[in-house]
């Protein structure tokens, strides 16, 4: 009898090399590239019932990507069957499902697993977690998966709470909820609203749009992809090569405009303004959609169809401040009363704290959220003195404006799989990077951000955190710094651990991957 066959009072705790949370592109890249290496012995610990992230938990009406599909994917897991140049949410769902069943790594994943806390050991050099379904895992190293938008963004709204209508997240979107005829208040104006906006307008009876920022908003050049290229990509994929590559050099020169010369974006900022009279009429309403901040200072959106929704007649934008809620109306500043039967928000979400209180806590028992009580921060956005084996993937700091968030994920799981690689090599069970290592970097950081769009374009934005005002989430530079920056490991920036003696009866419980090879593995087998 194994670990999987036993019952579940029995596993407690399984024990893995390496445990990875949450199953979007960050924690598939990283368990596909262990196997990849050679590597079984790991878990993924999923909260829901499939693979997904983002793409799964975002399926509202419209939801799509932002950057071309051939570059947000994994370069390693080309897709010649791409449908669209921005790909739409169920087709990337679908690809990392397709990932997950053709690397072979969904044995490895266990679903239903949310977890609950993970508490470091220093005596065993082992991370304790425990999951909202009462499984508890041992693991040596400790890889967050999770991301930023992972957490939804819940505004604090007087009365919000007493409406009695329909009231949903865009996350959380109910596709049970019929909005046919329905008045329909929309919280928020940022990614995921101009999205959803377009294709509910037509079928309600009234919209009406809060917004307090108007953002900045570039045509989308999507198309469908054509099938003479989608028979290349298949028979000739060096094709599809080169469309990557192409891409991602157009979208990499942006960079100039928002960490380099802030002023360039004032070409880009043309364009947009152009967009936005070329597709609304009414100079009114254009002059509610013109933001006042320079161009790359909040997220910069793309749509060919938000503009021509907020035209319509039973579309309203309202700039006045929310004063509350009530059961049936919202209530704006100006004393104005709005009726709604629905409020939808698009609010975004928790960037700035990743983590809740109590599920990360390191040696000496010390939360990660107080770790970060001035802002959160990290080495190469990976690594955290205080946290030995502990690794984030879409740490703070890595976060792009300009190019593909799965390029910098696979330059950070390649620089995981190097000190991965480094502590066996070195015979050392767990590392921890040093304090004044971690601190040179980030005051680096600070300094080029302090000179980039985001600090000097006039505007607040979910990129700064609201305690501090600090930059916490974007990279300040081209995406292939990054690359240079995570392309070698080195032992020097940490502390090492060397393996701590332990019982033979503390290693009886294994997972079915612990039992194939692995740190666990080789530890039985010395004490054996």
């Amino acid at each position: 009898m194994n670990a999987r066959t036993m019952p579940p009072d029995a596993l407690a705790p399984l024990e893995t090399d390496v445990a990875i949370i949450g199953s979007g592109f960050a924690g598939l890249g990283m368990a596909i590239r262990l196997r990849q290496a050679g590597m079984s012995d790991f878990m993924v610990a999923e909260k829901a019932d499939s693979v997904g992230g983002t793409w799964r938990d975002n399926h509202y009406p419209g939801c799509a990507c932002d950057v071309q599909s051939h570059v947000y994917s994994f370069s390693f897991a080309p897709n010649p069957r791409w449908t669209r140049m921005f790909a739409r949410q169920p087709e990337i769902r679908d690809y990392l499902e397709d990932c997950t069943r053709r690397f072979g790594v969904r044995r490895h994943i266990r679903f239903g697993h949310e977890l609950v806390s993970a508490t470091y050991d220093e005596t065993r050099h082992r991370w304790q977690m425990v999951f909202a379904n009462g499984q508890q895992w041992s693991a040596r190293v400790l890889v967050s998966g999770m991301g930023g938008l992972s957490r939804a963004a819940l505004p604090d709204i007087p009365g919000l709470a007493s409406f009695r209508g329909k009231t949903f997240h865009s996350q959380q979107w109910d596709h049970s909820y019929s909005l046919e005829g329905k008045r329909v208040a929309v919280i928020g104006t940022g990614a995921s609203a101009i999205q959803f906006v377009p294709q509910i307008a037509p079928r309600v009876a009234q919209l009406t749009l809060f917004q307090r920022t108007p953002p900045w908003i570039m045509p989308k050049a999507d198309r469908a992809v054509k099938p003479l290229e989608q028979w290349l990509f298949r028979h000739l994929p060096f094709t599809q090569k080169i469309m990557r590559a192409s891409l991602y050099c157009m979208l990499e020169s942006r960079a100039f405009g928002f960490a380099i010369h802030p002023s360039l974006m004032k070409t880009a900022q043309k364009i947009a303004l152009r967009h936005l009279h070329r597709q609304v009429a009414d100079p009114g309403l254009r002059a509610t959609l013109t933001p006042d901040y320079t161009m790359g200072c909040k997220r910069i959106l793309i749509s060919n169809d938000y503009f021509p929704a907020l035209s319509r007649q039973n579309v309203s934008v309202v700039t006045s401040g929310i004063a509350r809620v009530e059961e049936d109306a919202v209530i704006t500043a100006d004393g104005v009363r709005h009726p709604a039967d629905c409020v939808i928000l698009g609010t975004g979400f928790q960037v700035a704290d990743p983590f809740p209180r109590g599920v990360v806590r390191g040696k000496g028992g010390v939360d990660i959220v107080d770790t970060w009580r001035d802002g959160a921060h990290a080495y190469l956005g990976t690594a955290l003195p205080g946290y030995p084996n502990f690794f984030m993937i879409v740490g703070p700091n890595t976060g792009l404006g300009h190019n593909s968030m799965v390029y910098m994920i696979e330059s950070q799981v390649e620089y995981i799989l190097r000190a991965l690689q480094g502590m066996k090599t070195q015979g050392t069970t767990a590392i921890e990077v040093r304090p004044q290592v971690e601190r040179a970097y980030n005051e680096q950081i600070q300094q080029k951000l302090g000179r980039a769009i985001w600090s000097t374009g006039g505007c607040k934005s979910w990129y700064l955190d609201p305690k501090t005002g600090k930059n916490t989430t974007l990279w300040p530079g081209f995406a292939f710094r990054f690359r240079q920056a995570t392309s070698s490991f080195s032992m020097n920036d940490y502390f090492a651990y060397a393996p701590a003696p332990q019982p033979a009866a503390e290693l009886k419980v294994h997972s079915d991957a612990a039992m194939q090879g692995g740190t666990a593995a080789a530890a039985s087998a010395k004490a054996s």
